[in-house]
């Protein structure tokens, strides 16, 4: 069995630091990161490349001294978005790319594109300076039902989106069906994330024998044989799949009420699950591509030079159940089985 595994430092092509409050209480969790995409969902959203500036200045604020993380800013589209600002923010180094929501698709939602023939302009702008459109992939059709909106998003949008547009570069997030791997796999300038969460996790998870909100995300997670597909996806050493948590902080009294708000916060214990499903699948050789290697290629970044370690023991790895965040906690999300690999600085 393997007991140590050191790999370059991972990234997180899709995280949700939020702001204020909670900025200040989640951030020190992806602090050892090498880099990470941040999503640009605040309220108000991050729409300009002053706005992102700004944003990255006060995650940098809330990260510790000693932090390794670099964030890579991200524009939330709307139908008014400027190309020329996309392009310029781009081209300063303030952006890595821009984050698509169908309008009410997740959360904070509200703004993002109904009419796409409206952002058209932009994707034109953005396949001509090869900037990254990264995708929160559902349709948001209320006849449409919420276990197969991915597919009807690709079918609907994605696809004719990327047929009229030659050239655009594409991160199809968060994938959690057979379809979108599928999807990915078909070729073209696209990769595809996964999450710790939808490796593990299927709708059971969330119904059966009542419901688990701190399981509920967007999109929510399927049928256990589309987690399959995603693990094989994951562990197959394909370049085009790589890690993004969409680690997603809620309040806790936001995630347990009535309506409640969808996201799992897995910052803390990503990688943990990660190495274990990996491990599981006997492809632990493979872990390092998908958290630090195959990410930074499709964005053109080099890998990351420092390194940290991966160590097996027989004790499991523990994290606080929840962290406070101002006056409210958030609750870390729980795989439902002991982890046993422990993350480490490299020696």
């Amino acid at each position: 069995m393997t007991r140590n595994l050191t790999i370059g430092r991972p990234d997180d092509f899709h995280l949700h630091l939020r702001d204020q409050q909670m900025l200040a209480a989640v951030a020190p969790w992806s602090a050892r990161l090498g880099r990470a995409i941040i999503m640009p969902n605040l309220v108000p959203p991050v729409v300009t490349g002053a706005q992102a500036a700004a944003y990255r200045d006060r995650i940098a604020a809330a990260l510790p001294a000693d932090a390794t993380l670099r964030p890579l800013m991200t524009l939330y589209l709307t139908e008014a978005t400027d190309p020329a600002d996309v392009v310029a923010a781009h081209a300063a180094g303030i952006i890595a790319a821009v984050k698509l929501y169908p309008a009410g698709a997740t959360t904070n939602s509200d703004s993002g594109v109904r009419d796409f023939d409206r952002v058209r302009p932009v994707f034109e702008a953005m396949a001509q300076a090869r900037i990254p459109l990264c995708v929160h992939g559902e349709v948001t059709d209320p006849a449409v039902d919420i276990f197969d909106r991915e597919a009807v998003f690709i079918d609907r949008v994605l696809d004719p989106v990327r047929r009229a547009t030659p050239g655009l570069r594409v991160v199809m997030e968060h994938i959690t069906t057979q379809d979108g791997v599928d999807y990915v796999r078909a070729g073209g300038d696209i990769g595809g994330t996964l999450t710790a969460h939808h490796l593990v996790i299927n709708r059971n998870h969330i119904l059966a024998g009542g419901i688990r909100p701190h399981y509920y995300c967007l999109p929510v997670a399927k049928r256990e044989r589309h987690r399959l597909a995603l693990v094989e996806a994951a562990t197959s050493g394909d370049a085009r799949f790589f890690a993004g948590t969409d680690s997603a902080p809620h309040p806790d009294h936001a995630k347990e009420s009535a309506c409640g708000c969808a996201g799992c916060f897995t910052a803390p214990n990503w990688l943990p699950i990660c190495a274990h499903v990996f491990e599981q699948a006997g492809r632990l050789d493979r872990l390092e591509a998908f958290v630090s290697l195959n990410g930074a290629a499709f964005y053109g970044l080099a890998p990351n030079a420092d390194r940290i370690r991966l160590s097996r023991r027989d004790e499991p790895a523990t994290w606080p159940a929840r962290i406070p965040a101002g006056e409210d906690s958030v609750t870390v999300f729980d795989p439902g089985f002991p982890l046993y690999w422990h993350v480490e600085e490299a020696a």
